[in-house]
C-alpha cells in the first residue's frame, strides 16, 4: 500500500508533466525523447536492474534467519559491484551515441542530444540500486516510497524547466534537455536512500551486537555468486522490456514507412504510441507494479521458512486484487481513449493506439503480479525464458501488422498487447508447476461482468453529455466508480476477506459497509 500510494503520486506527477510537455514538444518531440529514452532503459537495466531483487531475496532470507552481519555484508558487496557498472555503462552511453546515430540504429540523428543528456542518469540509478533492493529485503518500503517521489518530482521539473529552455533552438535541444532530468531525479533519490540508510544502521548495529556468533560468515565470492545467479535472469528479465522498447524503435517506424506515412508521421505515431499510450497502461498498472515489488522479499520470507500455505495465500490475494482493480482500468480507458487523447495529450489521433493498448492493462498486471512470485519463489530464470517467447512473437506481429496500411500504428499496439499476454500466460502455468494454485473462474467473471456494467454506464454517460465537451470525462468517471463498486459488491466479487487484506483503509471501508448492511458476520 505503501509503494501503491507513492506509484499514485509519482504517476500524478509524471502524468502532469506528460500533458505539459506533450503540449511543449508536440507530437514529434516526444518522439524524439523517446527515441533516446529506450537506449537509456536497456543501459540501467544490464548494469543494475536484476541486483535489487537479488538483494532483496538474500537480505530477507537472512534476515529471516537472524543472520543481521550477513545482511550487511551482502549490501557492502553488492554495493562496490554496481558503483563499477554504473561508471561502465554511464561512459558507454555517452560515449557510444556517435555510433548508434551513424550505424542507423537510431533513424532520426536529431535524438543525440537525448541519449547523451541521458548518460549521467544511468550512474545514479545503478549506484541507488543496492540501496533499494537492501531496504526492500528488511520489507521497509517507505524509503523506496520517498525517493522515488523526490525522483520524479525532481525530474519533472528539470524536464520542463530545459526543455522549455533548449526550445528556440531547435526540437533536438529542447528533447535533449528534457533527458537531463533523469540525472537530476536519480540524484535527488539517491539522497534521500543514503539518509534512510544511515537511520537504519543504528538499528542494524544493536541487532549484529545481539547476534549469535555461530553463524557462519559468507564469502565474498560465494555473495557474488549468489548475486550474479539470481540476478542475471532477473536483469534478463527487465532488459526485455528495452529490448521490445529498442526493438519497436528499429521495426514500428520503419514499417510505418512502408505503410505509406512519411518520416516525420511516422514519428509522431511512434510517440504517440511509446510517449502516450504506454504511459497510460503504465499508469493502471501502479498497484500491480506496486505488489510485484513486495511479494518478492515476503513470499521468499515465507520460502525461507518453509511456510507454503502461507505463499498460495499471498498469491492468492494478490491475484485477487490484481483482477479487481485491472478490468475497471481497461474498461474506463477503452470507452474513454478519445476524449483522454485529446483532453490530456492534446491529441486526437493517440486514440486509436490507446484504445487498442488499453486491454494490454490486464496481461501487464498479470504478468506483473506472476513475475514478482516466481522471483520471490527463486525461480527467476523462468520469466526472462517465457518473456523471449514473447517477444519473438511481438517482433513477428509487429512487423507484419505495422505495415498495414489500415492499422498502422494499431498493429503495433496490437503486437504489445499479445506480447504482454503470452508472457503473462506462461508464467501461470509455471506457478501452477511449482505451487498447485491455479485462478478460479469466479476471480475473473466477476470483475469482468461488474466493469462491463461500469462500461455500459459509461458509454450511456458519453452519449447523453455530448454537448458538454470534456465535462463528459469528469461526468464519466464519477458515474463509474460507484456503479463498478454497486455491480461487483452484486455478482459478489468483493468479499471481507479483500477489505481486511487491504491497509490503512480496507477496515474503514468494511465498517461504513456494515453499516450499510453489508459484509455482515456470519
Amino acid at each position: 500500500m505503501i509503494l501503491t500510494i507513492s506509484s499514485i503520486v509519482v504517476k500524478v506527477i509524471g502524468s502532469l508533466n506528460w500533458i505539459i510537455l506533450s503540449r511543449v514538444l508536440g507530437g514529434e518531440g516526444i518522439g524524439l525523447y523517446q527515441m533516446g529514452f529506450p537506449i537509456y532503459l536497456m543501459a540501467i537495466t544490464v548494469s543494475s536492474a536484476g541486483v535489487p531483487v537479488a538483494i532483496s531475496i538474500i537480505t530477507s532470507e537472512k534476515l529471516a534467519n537472524k543472520d543481521y552481519r550477513g545482511a550487511k555484508r551482502v549490501f557492502n558487496i553488492s554495493l562496490r559491484l554496481l558503483l563499477l557498472t554504473g561508471l561502465l555503462f554511464s561512459s558507454a552511453l555517452f560515449f557510444g551515441a556517435d555510433f548508434l546515430i551513424n550505424q542507423h540504429i537510431i533513424r532520426d540523428a536529431r535524438a543525440y542530444y537525448s541519449i547523451i543528456a541521458l548518460a549521467p542518469a544511468v550512474f545514479f540509478v545503478t549506484f541507488l540500486a543496492s540501496f533499494r533492493g537492501y531496504l526492500q529485503g528488511w520489507q521497509i518500503m517507505t524509503p523506496t516510497a520517498v525517493s522515488e517521489i523526490v525522483e520524479q518530482l525532481t525530474r519533472v521539473i528539470t524536464m520542463l524547466v530545459f526543455a522549455d529552455l533548449f526550445l528556440p533552438y531547435g526540437l533536438a535541444y529542447a528533447a535533449g534537455g528534457a533527458s537531463m532530468g533523469a540525472g537530476v531525479g536519480a540524484f535527488c533519490a539517491l539522497l534521500v536512500l543514503m539518509w534512510f540508510y544511515r537511520r537504519l544502521k543504528k538499528r542494524l548495529h544493536a541487532e549484529i551486537a545481539a547476534q549469535d556468533d555461530s553463524i557462519p560468515v559468507e564469502s565474498a565470492g560465494h555473495i557474488i555468486k549468489r548475486l550474479l545467479k539470481l540476478a542475471l535472469p532477473v536483469s534478463l528479465t527487465s532488459l526485455m522490456l528495452p529490448i521490445g522498447a529498442n526493438l519497436d524503435l528499429l521495426i514500428v517506424p520503419q514499417r510505418l514507412e512502408v505503410a505509406g506515412f512519411n518520416v516525420r508521421h511516422a514519428t509522431e505515431l511512434f510517440g504517440y504510441l511509446t510517449g502516450m499510450a504506454v504511459p497510460l497502461v503504465n499508469l493502471a498498472t501502479i498497484f500491480t507494479a506496486a505488489m510485484t515489488i513486495s511479494l518478492v522479499p515476503s513470499i521468499s520470507e515465507s520460502r525461507a521458512l518453509k511456510n507454503f500455505e502461507a505463499i498460495r495465500a499471498k498469491i492468492r490475494i494478490a491475484f485477487r486484487v490484481a483482477m479487481i482493480i485491472t478490468f475497471p482500468c481497461f474498461m474506463g480507458l477503452f470507452f474513454l481513449a478519445e476524449k483522454v487523447a485529446a483532453l490530456i495529450y492534446n491529441a486526437p489521433g493517440a486514440a486509436g493506439a490507446i484504445q487498442t493498448m488499453s486491454i494490454g492493462i490486464l496481461f501487464l498486471g498479470m504478468h506483473q503480479i506472476s513475475t514478482g512470485i516466481l522471483q520471490g519463489l527463486g525461480r527467476t530464470a523462468v520469466p526472462v525464458m517465457n518473456m523471449i517467447l514473447a517477444c519473438v512473437i511481438k517482433v513477428i506481429l509487429s512487423w507484419e501488422l505495422t505495415a498495414v496500411p489500415y492499422l498502422g500504428i494499431k498493429g503495433a499496439s496490437l503486437a504489445t498487447v499479445a506480447d504482454f499476454a503470452v508472457a503473462a500466460i506462461i508464467n501461470m502455468l509455471f506457478i501452477y508447476k511449482y505451487t498447485g494454485f491455479t485462478l478460479s473462474l469466479s476471480s475473473i467473471i466477476r470483475p469482468l461482468v461488474a466493469s462491463g456494467i461500469m462500461g455500459a454506464a459509461i458509454y450511456g454517460v458519453l452519449f447523453l453529455t455530448e454537448g458538454l465537451g470534456m465535462w463528459c470525462v469528469l461526468f464519466a468517471m464519477a458515474v463509474s466508480v460507484p456503479v463498478y463498486a454497486a455491480a461487483l459488491l452484486a455478482v459478489g466479487g468483493l468479499t471481507k476477506e479483500d477489505l481486511d487484506n487491504v491497509p490503512f483503509i480496507g477496515r474503514r471501508i468494511l465498517a461504513v459497509g456494515r453499516r450499510c448492511g453489508l459484509f455482515k458476520e456470519g
